[in-house]
C-alpha cells in the first residue's frame, strides 16, 4: 500500500478524503478529536511541498440535500483554530464544470458536506471528476478510514481519475488492525459488548481461533448468549433498575475482566459493556476504558462507533489515558478485521 511518504508533494494540489463526521449539537463541536487526528496528514503535505490541501468529507445524512443542521461550517472554523499559521478557504461543492476560485494565499481549502449529493452515495464517476477539476488536483490521498468500506465516489469512483495515496491516519488504522490480526502479542483478548449479538458473532467466531480469551458482555450477555468454549467468559451477573432491566455487568463479572485486561498483551474492544448513556451503567465500561488506557504493556484497539466515541469522551477528561488505536471506522475496523473486501483500501496504489 502507498502511502504519502511515497509521493513527491513539490507544487502538487492534494485532494484529501477526510472523516469529519463529527458529534454536533446546536451547531457546536462536541468532540474534535476526528479533526485533530487528519492533521498529522495535512500538515504532512504542507510541510513536504504541497502547493495546496484540498478537504473533503461527509457529516451525517442529510439525503442528497443541502440541509443546514448537516453543514461543515463549524468544521472549517476549528481548523482555523487548529491551524493558526495558515488561512483556511470554506466552499460549496462546485457546480458542473466551473472552478473553484481559490486565492494563492490560501492553503488548506474544505469543501461542503459531500453528501448534500446524491452523487456521492450512488459511486458517481462524474461528481468527484467534476470536484477534481473544480480545483485542478493532482493526486488523491485517501485518510478517512471510517468510509472505505463504502463504495462511494470519494473512496471508488476516483481511482478512475488520480492516483490514490493511503494518509498517515489510514496507515496508522491498518498497521494497528494488521498487528493485532497476524502478529499479536499473547495474552489476547477480545471484549464484546453491546446489543446485537448478529452483528458480534462473526467477530467472536473470528477470534476464538485468535484470542487466548473472550468476554461477552452489554446486552448481548443480559439475553442469555451462550457459549460452550472455555475461552469465552460471558458475564454473570448484572446491575438491575427497578422494572429488573439488566443494564450494566455486575461487580463478579467486572472484577473477572479487569483480570483478563491486566493480565493480557493485546486488548481489542467493540461494544459498550452496559447502557452507558446512564452514568449509573456506564460503571464496568468505564472502568475497562480506564484500566485498558493505563495498560502501557499491551497494544490496545478500541473500535465500534458507540465505544469509540465513549473512551474519545473519557480522554477529554483524563488526557494521561493512552490507546494504540482508538478506530475512527466503526463498520470499517470490523469489516477489516474480520477480513472482508474493503473498495477505498482497493482503490490505494500497491
Amino acid at each position: 500500500m502507498k502511502t504519502i511518504k511515497d509521493l513527491d508533494l513539490k507544487n502538487k494540489t492534494v485532494l484529501v478524503r477526510v472523516d469529519y463526521n463529527i458529534p454536533l449539537k446546536d451547531g457546536k463541536i462536541q468532540s474534535d478529536l476526528r479533526i485533530r487526528a487528519s492533521l498529522p496528514t495535512i500538515n504532512y503535505l504542507l510541510e513536504h511541498g504541497a502547493k495546496r490541501v484540498i478537504l473533503i468529507s461527509h457529516l451525517g445524512r442529510p439525503g442528497g440535500k443541502t440541509n443546514p443542521d448537516f453543514t461543515l461550517s463549524p468544521v472549517a472554523d476549528e481548523l482555523r483554530r487548529l491551524l493558526p499559521g495558515h488561512t483556511i478557504g470554506f466552499y460549496p461543492l462546485p457546480e458542473q464544470g466551473t472552478t473553484i476560485p481559490i486565492p494563492s494565499e490560501v492553503k488548506v481549502v474544505l469543501l461542503e458536506n459531500l453528501r448534500f449529493d446524491p452523487r456521492e452515495e450512488t459511486n458517481d464517476p462524474e461528481f468527484i471528476k467534476n470536484i477534481i477539476n473544480s480545483v485542478n488536483a493532482d493526486v488523491f490521498v485517501q485518510d478517512g478510514f471510517a468510509v472505505i468500506h463504502r463504495a462511494h465516489a470519494s473512496t471508488d469512483a476516483v481511482r478512475q481519475f488520480l492516483p490514490v495515496y493511503a494518509g498517515l491516519l489510514l496507515e496508522k488504522e491498518i498497521h494497528n488492525l494488521d498487528a493485532a490480526i497476524h502478529n499479536p502479542k499473547s495474552p489476547v483478548l477480545l471484549i464484546i459488548g453491546g446489543a446485537k449479538v448478529e452483528d458480534k458473532q462473526p467477530l467472536i467466531d473470528k477470534f476464538s481461533q485468535l484470542a487466548d480469551q473472550i468476554v461477552v458482555g452489554g446486552k448481548i450477555a443480559a439475553d442469555g448468549y451462550k457459549s460452550n468454549s472455555s475461552k469465552i467468559y460471558v458475564a454473570e451477573d448484572f446491575d438491575e433498575n427497578s422494572k429488573g432491566d439488566k443494564l450494566d455487568i455486575g461487580p463478579v463479572s467486572t472484577i473477572k475482566l479487569s483480570g483478563f485486561i491486566t493480565d493480557a498483551k493485546t486488548i481489542i474492544w467493540n461494544g459498550l459493556l452496559g447502557y452507558a448513556e446512564d452514568p449509573a451503567y456506564a460503571t464496568a465500561s468505564t472502568i475497562a476504558a480506564e484500566m485498558i488506557g493505563e495498560h502501557q504493556n499491551a497494544i490496545s484497539i478500541i473500535c465500534g462507533g458507540d465505544t469509540t466515541g465513549f473512551v474519545e469522551s473519557l480522554i477529554e477528561s483524563h488526557p494521561n489515558l493512552h490507546y494504540s488505536l482508538v478506530s475512527t471506522g466503526g463498520g470499517a475496523a470490523l469489516e477489516y478485521l474480520l477480513g472482508k473486501s474493503l473498495p477505498g483500501l482497493e482503490a490505494i496504489a500497491k
